[in-house]
Formats: structure tokens, sequence, C-alpha cells
């Protein structure tokens, strides 16, 4: 649904597979967005294995794409990759604090793998590859099952199910705000030269998950409770990114307070809403005034 309206623009082809089986293409390429794999904890855990070989064999084959046209190469990793952090805001020196064995070992070490794979590749001179670390994001189309904190608490309350909260609700997240991180992604390909380090992009304003409950139900009327259910298990206690190194080498920091973008998410979830409870895919009627940036003659497929 979210990519509907692309697919019949005379520059855009959809070409819907799984990038672990190795592939080559003929036509050219001038970029390769890495965005394949889940990133909600219930749909990455619901195979880990498939999710483990998207990271890692998925990102060796678009490195092997990339080789093969000279493409540049953009990850988009995860602040999953310092795990529950005992350094805090995280910088991109911190190493993390991550379970091997842990149920969301795929996903977390399938990422850290995964910017292993790129750096080797860079080091070699073989791919232009760039790391994104990707903070907590989120924005009208989210689905409305992608089971992470903002969107869950968005449909409980337009539905009046109970707003689930796991644990006490003190724990923090950093939220940014969709157009906000795409900018981000489309500096990090762009900017010359090649940072060589991976770059966290993600809103350093932190919130605790009770913060996060107050405003969403301050914007949606419900007749929703709220109820705590145990913490999942290695889930971090706080997440805040330091952005410095975006600042300095890609002029990119986020616009878009949280107040503003959930707000602009509830209308999208309120408008899709059905009254049998499910939610169509509601068009996005306000859009925020972010920077829309493209280069003429330049092939770019994301995935």
């Amino acid at each position: 649904d979210n990519v509907r309206p692309l697919i019949n623009q005379p520059k855009v082809r959809w070409i819907e597979k799984d990038i672990c089986p190795r592939d080559s293409r003929d036509e050219p390429l001038d970029e390769i967005y890495n965005l394949a794999c889940a990133a909600s904890p219930p749909q990455y855990q619901a195979d880990p294995v498939h999710t483990m070989m998207t990271c890692v064999a998925g990102t060796g084959n678009l490195l092997s794409l990339a080789e093969q046209h000279r493409a540049s190469l953009l990850q988009a990793s995860t602040s999953e990759v310092y795990g529950d952090p005992v350094e805090h805001p995280q910088t991109e020196d911190y190493r993390g604090n991550v379970s091997c064995i842990g149920p969301r070992a795929c996903y977390d070490e399938g990422k850290r793998a995964a910017e292993a794979l790129c750096f080797d590749m860079l080091r070699a001179g073989k791919v232009d590859a760039r790391v994104a670390r990707i903070f907590n994001t989120y924005g009208p189309r989210m689905q409305p099952s992608d089971g992470r904190i903002i969107s869950n608490l968005l449909v409980q309350a337009i539905s009046g199910a109970p707003l689930t909260i796991y644990g006490s609700g003190d724990q923090t997240r950093s939220f940014c705000f969709v157009s906000d991180l795409v900018a981000g992604l489309m500096a990090l390909m762009d900017v010359d030269p090649n940072p060589g380090a991976p770059v966290n992009l993600g809103n350093p304003g932190e919130f605790t998950i009770n913060q996060l409950v107050d405003m969403v139900m301050a914007m949606v009327p419900s007749t929703s409770i709220v109820v705590h259910k145990p913490l999942p298990e290695d889930d971090p206690q706080r997440r805040r990114p330091d952005i410095s190194r975006a600042k300095e080498l890609l002029r990119w920091e986020p616009t878009i307070p949280l107040a503003e973008g959930l707000r602009l998410t509830a209308d999208w979830f309120i408008a899709a809403a059905r009254p049998d409870g499910g939610f169509d895919n509601a068009q996005v009627t306000r859009r925020s005034n972010w920077r829309r940036r493209a280069k003429a003659g330049r092939t770019a497929i994301g995935v």
C-alpha cells in the first residue's frame, strides 16, 4: 500500500523478491539503499533464522551487486547494535552491550555482522558503503500491526483497547519522525567523502514510555485504560542517540518534535480507522515541511 502510488511512475520499477538468494542485475545502478529487514521485534522474532540471513547473506548479496555496478550502498543499521547500553547517550564509538544468544540476537547481532561486512568491503576498496544507525522511527503509514510502541498505543487508543505498557514505563526511547530520517539517509548517501564510520540518525529528544502514553491519551479521545505487562527479555532501559557526527559531517539534525510528529501520525491512524476496528490506507492530508532532494541522472534501488 505504501508504494502503490509509485508503481506507475515512469522512473520507478517495482520488483518484489527475497534478497537472501544470490542475484545479479544487468541494468546500471548508482545507489542501493538496503532497508530490507523487519525492524519490529514481533516481526523479526517470528522467523529469527530468516531475519539473521536477511541481515548477513542479504547484505552480502547487495554488496556484491554494488561491487558489480560500482554503486554506492547505504546500509540501514540500527540502534539495537548498542543493546542495553551502559553508555548514555550512545555515540558511534560505543561498542554496545548485546546478548548474542537472546531472543533479539537474530536482529541485533545480524545488524552488527552486516556492519562488519560493509566496512570490510569499504576497507578493501570494493564498495562505497555507508552505514546509518537508525534509532526509533515513526510516522504516517506505519502498519497498524507493526508491533512497536507508537503504532501499538495509537491503535489501542483509537479502538478503545487497553494501552499496554511493558515494564514500569520508566524506560526511555528517542523517537524520530520519518521525514527527518529520510532526509538524514539521503544526506549520508550524498556526503563526500565517505565518512568511513557509522553515523547515528535519530532524534535526541528522550521520553519515558509513561510520558508517551500521556501524550497519546491527550491526542486521542479514548476510554482505554492502562495495563502493565512484563518487560520482554533483553529490552533496553534507555535509548538516546548522540548525533554530533551527523551534525558535523552531514549538516543534519531532526526538525520535527515528538508532539508535532505524533499529531501527524495520530491523524493518519484516525483517518484510516474503520468501524469494524480495522484500518485502511488513508491518504496523508498534512505533510511536514522537509527538504526533498534528488539528483538527475542517477539510478537507485531501495530494498
